[in-house]
């Protein structure tokens, strides 16, 4: 199932482009403001997101530039109802990868979706969230809000784990068996209490991260 979010303030467009991709194994969310769209992806990252030029509340490229600035390989079609040179040109110096010109044939769009997904890969599995709290795997970065934070090796395989297992409650015993033990490191228990004191920190104690007392730790979206 390939995750799509459609950002689109024309409901019988969204509801055409809606029906016909979902009838080739796509799942897709449509948002008609860019406050909305804004939203949704910092809870989750889609697989590929369509972007309409002319929105209520901004226009379109505004959150091409957003997006971009986060999720450097997510594909990204912006739509515009004229060929308008211009337009164009501000889609792709603001990130979008490709672009379809309204009224467009749905073949098209579909064509471009699965062409921009072959070459970016699975891009979902290499960004998770929680909350304001992001996690570039690849680049083995990380954010908080528009800050990279900086986190040593430790600090970053727990954040990894706990994020890897979100909405989950992770055992202190099987936090250092992972992160410690596997690696022939044999810690005391202390240890664990000290790097997540630290990572918190790093990350301006966020109330996603979780302590469930006397068993472990679980983080969840709040927001």
């Amino acid at each position: 199932m390939i995750d799509i979010y459609y950002v689109e303030d024309d409901e019988n467009i969204a509801r055409i482009v809606k029906e016909y991709l979902e009838q080739r194994s796509c799942r897709v969310s449509v948002f008609h403001t860019i406050a909305a769209a804004q939203k949704a992806f910092e809870g989750h990252v889609p697989a590929a997101a369509l972007v309409d030029w002319n929105m209520p509340d901004g226009r379109g490229d505004s959150l091409c530039r957003w997006i971009r600035s986060r999720w450097k390989e997510l594909p990204l079609i912006f739509l515009t109802v004229r060929g308008d040179s211009r337009d164009i040109v501000s889609g792709f110096e603001n990130g979008a990868d490709d672009y379809v010109v309204k009224p467009f044939e749905l073949e098209v769009l579909y064509s471009r979706i699965r062409a921009l997904l072959r070459r970016a890969g699975n891009v979902p599995e290499q960004y998770l969230s929680c909350d304001s709290v992001r996690l570039d795997q690849n680049r083995m970065m990380v954010f908080c809000g528009e800050e990279e934070i900086t986190l040593s090796q430790s600090e970053y395989q727990l954040l990894l784990l706990l994020i890897r297992n979100k909405g989950k409650t992770v055992t202190r015993e099987r936090i250092l068996q992972q992160l410690w033990d596997s690696n022939g490191s044999y810690v005391n228990d202390n240890t664990l209490t000290v790097t997540m004191k630290r990572l918190r920190e790093k990350l301006h104690n966020p109330s996603c991260i979780k302590t469930i007392r006397s068993f472990g730790y679980r983080m969840e979206d709040t927001l």
